[in-house]
């Protein structure tokens, strides 16, 4: 049986081909011991999204909302049990460490947003961020899409929900206070667990659930 695949601050203990590859892999022990060997730290590689469109729409009967945008594709927060893993197969990537490693980024969502909402057929109704991925992950701090979305948003007084488990959402709360002055924002916070060993196993690099709940009380 392999060694599992154990990183510092990775949730994920294997990189399994997706589902749709037609080819895998798996690691063998060439009789010099490598597979015991310390694994270096595992960067987050960024990749960029060329993406021409950035609302995605639905019309399932089972979601509250029928647009969303998600700025990144995979989730540097690495929770074990994120329903959106297998979506990364879609783009020839592993549900496991890839998604939390490879992580694709969208520098063109604010002019793409301002492009769609400006469309003579649009027709306004709530937009979902964090639907998929987490729209305030680590990498967000120097991307800053989320920022420049919300600025579009503001600019254009336009509804938003946002459902995140980053106390990087402070960063914006001048935009998000004013816009739900107006009845314009709702934010919502994914708290798992208080626990902070179990935290720090489950979702390795999302805020502490203390930090948490003290985002909670700001916003």
């Amino acid at each position: 049986m392999p060694k599992p695949l154990i990183y510092k601050g990775r949730a994920s203990l294997s990189n399994a081909a997706g589902r749709f590859e037609k080819q895998s892999g798996q690691a063998e022990d060439d009789g010099w011991g490598s597979l015991d060997a310390d694994l270096p730290p595992l960067a987050t590689e960024v990749i960029v999204d060329s993406s021409r469109s950035l609302i995605t729409y639905n019309d399932s009967p089972d979601i509250p909302f029928d647009r969303s945008i998600n700025p990144y594709r995979g989730c540097e927060h690495g929770c074990i049990y994120c329903f959106a893993r297998p979506s990364h197969a879609y783009l020839g990537y592993s549900a496991g460490l890839d998604f939390e490693s490879k992580i694709l980024v969208k520098p063109d969502a604010a002019r793409l947003l301002r492009a769609e909402l400006g469309k003579r057929s649009y027709r306004c109704a709530p937009l979902a961020l964090g639907t998929n991925t987490d729209p305030y992950q680590p990498l967000e701090r120097r991307q800053r899409i989320m920022r420049q979305i919300l600025e579009v948003l503001a600019e254009t007084r336009h509804p938003v929900s946002i459902v995140t488990k980053s106390a990087l959402i402070e960063r914006d709360l001048d935009i998000l206070a004013e816009m739900a002055a107006q009845g314009l924002a709702s934010v919502y916070l994914s708290i798992t667990t208080l626990d902070r060993t179990l935290a720090r196993a489950l979702e390795p690099r999302a805020a502490a659930p203390q930090r948490r709940l003290e985002t909670l009380a700001h916003l």
